[in-house]
């Protein structure tokens, strides 16, 4: 950075002090971490204390015309990361004045400063009172000081700890990563930003002392105009972690602050960069960092998950976050498309063990939605999480899509059990593992410590409609119907279009005998899914004249005709066969799930519309085979 040579070496401000030769800011002798942009601004306004340096003169400077950065978005994002440093706030200021649309004034005291304001400087002797004056104001100033003192001596009303005492920074024990800004000005980067909040949101939840809000919660307010106030509110945090990300060529600058969330106070903030080969690197570096500030001392297992020093290839990076970013989009194209981008970017990147992960995610939920047969499913979801496994055992989601596959598909009970342990292990903060694990204990009548589970859960990802949508299933699961209901009405409230959330509100209805309630909602669900106004009149009619039996038989000659193509659904006829009385029919479509290895047969122990099937001798012996205890 290159400054005048009528600089002088030192600029002193406040507590602060600036060497704008070396580019170095210090408080209180301690090395602060400002460059760039930032630090050329403070510089510019340290030289011209109390005068407007105006807009068109940063941009001129510091952003020239042909720059890739929208000139706005990186002054506002550099001023913010000024003040955080500083400590200063823009509505009361005691550094840096904002005069909108113009520009910014340096208003404090500077020592070392050149001073070219415009404003007169007294002389001594223009007028003959001042020096009377001026002894009155020493002798009244003296008479302060020393009644002051002896208060302070003395403690009284505890002023000597009040200002001696440092003011400790608020304790943070809940985290969210809001969405980071994407500054390169293209809008076809927004997968990148979006990718890096998922990284760091990822990163920091490998810290157990720590509650890490998801990012499915945390995106629900990209570009939400709330308050930061608000969103801590909301999600029940005290820290807030917000920046943006900068992208040129083989160069990334990540800038991160943090914010004490119910006062809006930054507490710290930082600027990163780095070739884009060294992104994990830098990664784990923001999330060690912020551990730091928040006073989170890292277990030796935390470091080691945090010191990720392989490099990558850029290309790899960049096709794996396109996959996150689809896969995102939790909808069967979006699987699809996700799991091409994870295929090439191991492709490029053999080592890659995360986009592995991507590929076992994008199996899973495939095979869970119908769109690929069970045990391909499984077979395909299994080779990937062991390659993932093989090139680093120590990736919490891995281990929980292991257990998965152990529990859904292979009904090794044991065997989940301990990788849901491992996973909890290394990745305790991570709302996605316990949602899983929540649904394993359920699956296995362990009532208490699924609800247990279950609500760690929906701590971690509070506005998510999927972990909403689970937090009710499990409810349903363990039989507390009217809990369950209620959690579905929440979950409606805030996305009143979840077909999944209706149609699991209805079965709580049915398990209740409110057979009219319930059928509202099964029918909402299927209008929700495409179904015609002929075939809801239709069914709503069939429950009119003959009540559920009625309806459910509608529902059933309309699943016999429907040709979709559509995998592991011997166990939704199994469901309707039960309810129906037709035991011969429901076990002959159970067993038709057992030899596809449906995954829904996992949840047999438990699953209420299978009730009427509870005292046929045959239920026993298929509980048995699927090694459950009965």
């Amino acid at each position: 950075m290159k400054t005048s040579s009528s600089v002088p070496p030192t600029l002193r401000f406040g507590v602060f002090e600036l060497d704008p030769r070396a580019g170095e800011l210090r408080k209180k002798g301690m090395k602060i971490k400002l460059q760039g942009q930032p630090l050329e601004i403070l510089v510019m306004l340290l030289q011209r204390p109390r005068e407007t340096v105006t807009r068109e003169e940063l941009q001129k400077k510091l952003w020239p015309a042909d720059t890739f950065v929208d000139f706005e978005q990186g002054l506002n994002n550099a001023m913010k990361r000024l003040r955080s440093a500083l400590d200063d706030d823009a509505d009361r200021p005691r550094f840096i004045e904002t005069l909108p649309r113009r520009g910014y004034r340096f208003i404090g005291p500077v020592d070392g400063a050149l001073v070219t304001s415009s404003e007169p400087v007294p002389q001594e002797g223009s007028h003959p009172n001042k020096r009377g004056a001026l002894r009155l104001a020493v002798s009244g100033t003296l008479i302060v000081l020393a009644i002051g003192g002896v208060l302070v001596g003395l403690n009284v009303r505890g002023w000597r700890d009040r200002l001696f005492t440092p003011q400790r920074k608020p304790h943070i024990q809940a985290l969210a990563v809001l969405p980071l800004a994407n500054l390169s000005g293209d809008p076809d980067q927004e997968y990148f930003a979006d990718g890096m909040t998922e990284e760091l949101t990822t990163d920091l939840s490998k810290i157990g002392a720590v509650r890490v809000i998801s990012r499915t919660s945390a995106m629900r307010y990209k570009g939400a105009n709330k308050s930061l106030p608000e969103i801590a509110r909301e999600l029940n945090v005290d820290g807030v972690v917000e920046g943006s990300v900068e992208r040129v060529g083989g160069r990334v600058r990540i800038t991160a602050q943090l914010i004490h969330g119910p006062t809006d106070a930054h507490l710290w903030a930082d600027s990163y960069e780095r070739d884009l080969r060294d992104i994990l690197s830098l990664q784990d570096e923001v999330a060690r960092d912020i551990a730091n500030q928040i006073r989170v001392k890292l277990t030796p297992q935390e470091q080691a998950q945090l010191s990720n020093d392989r490099p990558i290839k850029p290309e790899a990076y960049e096709v794996y976050l396109k996959g996150r970013y689809y896969f995102s989009k939790l909808s069967t194209d979006g699987f699809r498309e996700g799991l091409g981008y994870f295929r090439r970017a191991v492709e490029l990147d053999p080592q890659y063990a995360l986009a592995y992960v991507g590929q076992a995610e994008c199996y899973k939920y495939l095979g869970i939605w119908g769109a690929l047969p069970p045990r391909e499913s499984n077979s395909q979801a299994k080779a990937a999480i062991q390659k993932a496994l093989a090139i680093d055992d120590n990736l919490g989601e891995a281990h929980a899509t292991f257990a998965f596959l152990h529990f859904a598909y292979d009904w090794d009970w044991a065997g989940a059990q301990e990788e849901f342990n491992r996973a909890l292990e290394l990745s305790p903060r991570s709302s996605d593992v316990r949602l899983w694990y929540a649904q394993y204990l359920a699956a296995m009548g362990r009532q208490d410590e699924a609800v247990a589970e279950i609500v760690k859960a929906h701590a971690l990802d509070p506005v998510s409609e999927l972990t909403d949508a689970m937090v009710g299933r499990v409810y349903l699961l363990v039989r507390r119907f009217d809990k369950a209901i209620e959690q579905f009405q929440e979950t409606l409230a805030l996305n009143p279009e979840s077909d999944t959330a209706h149609y699991d509100l209805g079965i709580c209805y049915e398990s209740k005998g409110m057979y009219r309630e319930a059928v509202e909602e099964y029918l909402r669900s299927e209008e929700m899914e495409g179904a015609t106004k002929e075939d809801l009149a239709l069914r709503r009619r069939a429950f009119l004249n003959a009540g559920l039996r009625g309806f459910l038989q509608e529902e059933l000659k309309s699943e016999l005709a429907d040709q979709k193509q559509v995998y592991d659904r011997s166990f939704g006829f199994a469901q309707l066969y039960a309810r129906l009385g037709d035991k011969d029919r429901a076990f002959e479509n159970l067993e038709k799930t057992y030899e596809e290895g449906g995954h829904n047969i996992a949840f047999l122990k438990v699953e209420p519309l299978l009730d009427n099937l509870r005292s046929d001798p045959r239920w026993n012996d298929l509980l048995r085979r699927l090694r459950l205890p009965q």
